[in-house]
């Protein structure tokens, strides 16, 4: 039978291994020792964060590096540091000092740091983002001090919060990287995937235009439209969705910058919100500007839910749009079949021949996270307690991931499905032609319960609305003249 396990040398054996494997690393990586307000820690020598940072890592190893802080807000935290330093010149600060913080955040703007792993930091931490802001500090302060020729976790001659940070507090700065990021996310992915495909659903609309079909509501027929009717219908969808997003950026780009820790300006300069806007607006051309309101601006994240509001949405209509065409395009044989959506993949491991309507079902799949999101942002914006919002790592997180996954969706689904997309217009005619709910068009001529009884005879006894009529008395001429789908697509 089987030997029982001996589950205290199996321990033995994990623990040396994993010692050996320690010492092992210890070996390899270099540290250096730098100190923060609690006292020394070790940072290795090949990296740029500093002392805060690593505590955050040691405090939060929640999820691994799937759950990094996303790279947009990184970049955002680039671009705000970069202008903050520039404006700060201005005000007094050392021109080498400005210069060099202005060159190492440069680097961070690139994405090369982050990708390098300088910023290794995790959404689940302080929910005000203070380690990330101090993560992008520590960063920029020891490749600025490297820049100009100084000792790394020295803080001299650069330092993260004296010159960095300057005129800054984490409570104006990361909502301010929230707001860059969310505002350069929509401009550069969504709003051009979401455009595209509109257009395209109109080049459908086009193709689609003389095709007449039957109708369903409830899931039943109904009466005429045209294919391509149907589809301006799913491309004026879009059209709101993209003014929808237009209608909510004018919040998106209003900036807390300058309001410090409870939104009164303390420690920061008059006049430094608005010239630091002026340069973020400047850097990222895109017209952002100092907040109205800076006690909204850091205790509140209602921009951000209405934002999601708009994500979801659009969620909403596109789990709408893929469903109707995955419905449309069942089959082949014994399904609607109105659509022939490419082959794009085998669809079964055990049905030859099987092709699915995978790029809808992916989609759909997309809905239905981006939904969830909003849940998430909504109860994290709901959590904005007195002066600061404490849930803002979740919220640009959700934002974000919908933001990508939408944009990155709606463009598969358009290359992989909507362009690809043919009429079956042999089954359309047939559908069309054994429909019932034809008999419409006959209601203002003899009335609504004459024509109910020829359409339930039809159906009873399995014959045409035609023959029906014409055993209650309509002639073959008038039913001619008066049941033609073509007169009924619009007022008569």
């Amino acid at each position: 039978m089987f030997k029982r396990l001996n589950l205290n040398n199996l321990q033995v054996i994990v623990a040396r291994t994993r010692r050996n494997s320690n010492d092992k690393n210890r070996g390899e990586e270099k540290f250096r020792i730098e100190t923060d307000t609690m006292g020394e820690v070790k940072v290795a020598c090949n990296k740029y964060y500093g002392a805060q940072t690593v505590r955050s890592k040691k405090n939060f190893p929640i999820g691994g590096k799937t759950e990094r802080m996303p790279k947009p807000i990184v970049i955002a935290m680039g671009i705000l540091k970069k202008a903050a330093a520039e404006v700060n010149k201005e005000f007094g600060l050392e021109a080498k000092i400005s210069d060099a913080i202005s060159k190492a955040a440069d680097e961070v703007i690139s994405g090369e740091l982050y990708d390098k792993g300088h910023f290794p930091l995790v959404i689940w931490q302080t929910g005000s983002g203070t380690q990330t802001n101090m993560n992008c500090n520590e960063v920029i302060s020891n490749r600025a001090i490297e820049i100009m020729g100084g000792e790394m976790g020295s803080k001299n001659p650069v330092h993260p919060n004296d010159h960095v940070n300057k005129g800054q507090s984490s409570n104006d700065t990361f909502p301010t990287a929230v707001h860059i990021s969310v505002g350069m996310e929509l401009n550069k992915n969504l709003i051009p995937s979401l455009t595209e495909l509109a257009q395209d659903l109109e080049d459908k609309e086009k193709e689609f235009a003389d095709i007449i079909k039957i109708g369903r509501t409830h899931l039943m027929d109904a009466v005429p439209l045209t294919m391509g009717q149907q589809f301006s219908g799913y491309r004026q969808q879009l059209c709101n969705g993209l003014a929808r997003i237009n209608a909510c950026l004018p919040h998106v780009y209003e900036l807390a910058l300058g309001g410090t820790a409870v939104g009164t300006g303390l420690n920061t300069r008059k006049g430094f919100a608005e010239k630091a806007a002026a340069r973020i607006s400047e850097l990222t051309s895109l017209p952002f500007k100092t907040a109205p309101n800076f006690f909204e601006a850091l205790a509140a994240r209602d921009a951000m839910v209405e934002v999601h509001g708009v994500l979801n949405t659009i969620a909403v209509s596109l789990m709408k749009i893929a469903n109707d065409i995955r419905f449309l395009g069942s089959g082949p044989r014994c399904g609607l079949g109105e659509l022939m959506l490419p082959e794009n993949e085998p669809g079964s491991s055990i049905m030859p021949g099987k092709v699915n309507p995978t790029q809808c079902e992916s989609l759909t799949m997309i809905c239905a996270q981006v939904m969830g999101n909003h849940v998430a942002v909504t109860v994290g914006g709901s959590n904005g307690h007195f002066e600061l919002n404490v849930f803002k790592p979740v919220i640009v997180s959700n934002v974000l991931r919908s933001i990508r996954l939408l944009s990155d969706g709606c463009r598969a689904f358009n290359k992989n499905c909507l362009k690809g997309i043919k009429a079956n217009k042999e089954r359309i005619e047939k559908l069309m032609k054994d429909s019932l709910m034809l008999v419409t068009a006959l209601n203002p001529h003899i009335g609504y319960d004459k024509a109910a009884e020829i359409a339930k005879a039809a159906h009873k006894n399995g014959t045409t609305l035609k023959e029906e009529a014409l055993k209650a008395g309509v002639s073959e001429q008038d039913f001619n003249k008066w049941v033609d789908p073509k007169l009924m697509l619009g007022p008569n």
